[in-house]
């Protein structure tokens, strides 16, 4: 049997299931079988597994559509390894993941782990600069678990896994929005260890225009909300702070108008030092400007579905349970 099991959900990505495959099959390191579960698809990836089910130990499912978190579970019963890893179909692997997964466990054992994500140099110029925004800490990095932490890090399921002791303990995800943050911390509460393997990185394609990563990030937001409702102590301040860039950019554009176009610097600084971080960690000027709209996108959505739902759910009590997330998340 294999000491490892990749589960990945699919839903309409058959270009990316083949890169993703293709990036497994390179592995230095072996000792691990490969389950993907297609999630209802209406261009199912067969031909990108059969393509590779000389190269790697495949087993492929195809159910009917219920969600990625219900997938991922339907994966895990099917798994035969002691420890389970889940990427998601829009990543593509170092050659020496497993290699370095492998000796990060038998030197420093975790019962769930999780990894960082980079942009691959093949990346689109959009797609490097939306994956600055969603990892640099002038943005959210901190609260992702970058290397300057805000909180305590929470496994994402784009790089995480954990023990099958883990699952048989506390289950496995729920159908609902920010399920990997829900999922780590029940695994947490558990008394479960957690760590952050930094040299367990993966490459992360995301979201490859700006109007479906707002949609993203905007959900993102909504969903603290529901978590807080779930745990609540799990809101911290630093989910607070993409809220208070959204009404404090307000605030500084409304006094420029009305009072002082120097109200604005602030901001303007800000944008600069973005610009500056994104051009000499990507070493171009051209991320560096795209950099900035896709961090305005990151934090204003965040912040604006962080406030909606606040609103909604707290300052109106009208807060959804699990149930009603799930139906929502269905409906989508």
């Amino acid at each position: 049997m294999p000491y490892f099991s990749v589960i990945t959900p699919v839903y309409n990505r058959l270009e990316e299931v083949r890169d993703l495959l293709d990036s497994l099959s390179k592995q230095t390191y072996k000792d691990f079988e490969v389950i993907i579960v297609e999630d209802g698809s209406t261009a199912p990836c067969k031909s990108a597994i059969d393509a590779y089910s000389n190269l790697l130990d495949i087993k492929y499912f195809y159910k009917s559509n219920e969600g990625r978190s219900i997938a991922r579970n339907f994966g895990i019963e099917h798994a035969h390894g002691e420890y389970f890893v889940f990427f998601d179909s829009d990543c593509v692997i170092p050659p020496q993941y497993f290699e370095t997964l492998d000796e990060e466990l038998k030197k420093n054992y975790a019962d769930c782990f999780g990894g960082p994500d980079a942009a691959h140099a093949s990346f689109s110029d959009m797609q490097k600069a939306i994956n600055f925004s969603m990892t640099s800490f002038l943005t959210t990095g901190g609260i992702r678990g970058g290397k300057i932490k805000l909180e305590k890090f929470v496994p994402r399921s784009f790089n995480m896994g954990y023990s099958r002791k883990v699952w048989e303990t506390t289950g496995g995800f729920r159908e609902m929005f920010s399920e990997d943050i829900d999922m780590s911390t029940r695994i947490r509460n558990a008394g479960f260890s957690i760590s952050l393997f930094r040299n367990a990185f993966v490459y992360h394609k995301r979201r490859v225009n700006l109007r479906l990563f707002c949609r993203q990030t905007y959900v993102f937001g909504m969903s603290r909300i529901t978590l807080k409702l779930l745990y609540p102590d799990s809101l911290k301040l630093v989910h607070c702070l993409p809220s208070a860039f959204v009404i404090g950019s307000i605030i500084m554009i409304l006094l420029a108008i009305a009072v002082s176009p120097w109200f604005i610097s602030p901001l303007a600084a800000y944008f600069l030092a973005i610009f500056l971080a994104a051009t000499i960690s990507n070493h171009s000027l051209k991320i560096g400007l795209l950099a900035i709209p896709s961090s305005i996108i990151q934090l204003g959505a965040y912040g604006t579905g962080f406030i909606k739902a606040w609103f909604i759910k707290i300052l109106l009590g009208r807060g959804r349970n699990i149930e009603e997330e799930i139906k929502i998340r269905k409906g989508k």
